[in-house]
Order: structure tokens, then sequence, then C-alpha cells
């Protein structure tokens, strides 16, 4: 962080720039690319705001899922809750968890989570006044600054231009597959023609994952399923 501190506003990254403003205290609408440490920015500032000896939760971090860097926070600082907007929202409702000194609020993944705002906001309503809101997300939507009109004061905002959105030395290829049937076969080529020694792949239902894993497994292929059927062990 020193490094950081010394330098010039303008050359920082942005999320460098959104922790340095997150340390002051400033609300902080964070936009960045995937893989830069978006996650990483708020898991470092939180245990900064907070009293550690304070054997209360004193941070909210809301999530879609729980991804490794989270589930690391939380561990490490118990005073944190995370969790999803309909956990959180459940949680405050049956007095299990109570606000009254809630810090900081995180929501992470934002453009992910807009299809939750009433749980949010009704959450957001219950903490106190001065309570410091970070949203955190990837892709810019025109709701995601709408929402944050109601949840943040004079927030900070560092945000990335569209065509800085793919991360430097990466290169995007595109496959225009006509039939849903034919994926199957073009991914088969793929394997065939290109050097692959780790890939993953998003599918979006749970049911297409299960299926087309044991297809992998039957090209001998090793592989691994994840999606939110599995328990914590899986």
């Amino acid at each position: 962080m020193s490094a950081s501190q010394d330098s010039h506003p303008e050359t920082m990254a942005p999320i460098v720039r959104s922790l340095k403003m997150s340390l002051r205290g400033y609300d902080v609408i964070a936009q960045a690319q995937s893989g830069t440490g978006k996650t990483a920015m708020f898991a470092i500032s939180i245990p900064q705001q907070i009293e550690l000896d304070l054997k209360t939760t004193q941070a909210l971090v809301l999530a879609p899922i729980h991804d490794a860097e989270v589930q690391k926070l939380q561990m490490e600082a118990p005073p944190v809750f995370i969790g999803t907007p309909g956990l959180l929202f459940d949680m405050l409702n049956w007095r299990y968890l109570s606000p009254k000194y809630i810090k900081m609020f995180v929501l992470d993944e934002a453009d992910e989570m807009l299809s939750f705002r009433f749980k949010i906001y009704n959450t957001f309503q219950r903490l106190n006044s001065n309570t410091q809101v970070v949203f955190v997300f990837t892709a810019m939507l025109s709701d995601v600054l709408e929402v944050t009109k109601k949840f943040m004061r004079d927030p900070i905002q560092n945000l990335v231009k569209k065509e800085e959105l793919t991360l430097e030395n990466i290169h995007q290829f595109y496959t225009n597959v006509e039939r849903e049937e034919w994926k199957l076969d073009t991914l088969c080529d793929l394997y065939e023609n290109l050097t692959i020694t780790q890939a993953v792949i998003f599918i979006n239902t749970r049911r297409k994952v299960d299926w087309l894993t044991e297809k992998i497994h039957a090209w001998y292929f090793t592989v691994s399923a994840m999606h939110g059927d599995m328990d914590q062990k899986e």
C-alpha cells in the first residue's frame, strides 16, 4: 500500500484508487475487470475499518456466491457477515443479526444482484446513516448507478471505459454455433485442434453441467463439475 499512497491518483489502476478511497472511509463505486482484485480490495479494507476485538457484526458483504477470497475473509474476520441478499434479509428479520454496530456495507458483483434490489434496499434502511457503502462490479449497467443513488453519500466513482474491460494479453474468440445440438461436437473439435492444458466451461443450467461432465469423462478427460446444488464439501 505504501507505493500506492505516494502515486498520483490519475496514474493508479482503478481498483487501487478504490482501495485508497475505501481505506479513507469514503463511499466507493468500484468497477474493474475480472481478475484484477475487486474482492481483494474490500477484503483488505474491511479489517482496517472494524474493531476486531468487538465480537459483534460490523461489516456486511452481499455476494451472489461465496468465492474463495470471500470465504477466507469470513474466516479471518469473524465480525464480518457474508451472504446472499436473501439470507441477510432473513437473518435481520429473524433478529439473528443486529445492524447496530455495522460500519461497512459491501455489495460484491452488484451488477449480478439487481433482481434482489428490494431486499438489498430493505437491508440498507436498517443500517446507521454513517455506514460506509462500497459497490463492486464488472459490467456497467445504468441500473447499477441508479440504485446507488438510494444507498450512497457522494460516492467516489472509479469506472472503467468499455474498451478497457478486457484484460491486457487476453485474446478473445467466439464460434458461431447455429444449433444447440451442435455445441458438443464443436467443443470436441476445439479439444482436438487446440492445445488445452486447463479450461473453464460456463453453462447456464445445473442439469446441463452434469450432462456435459459425463460426456467429457467419456472422452477420457479429467473434469470437475461445480454448481449451486452441491454442498461445500463437493
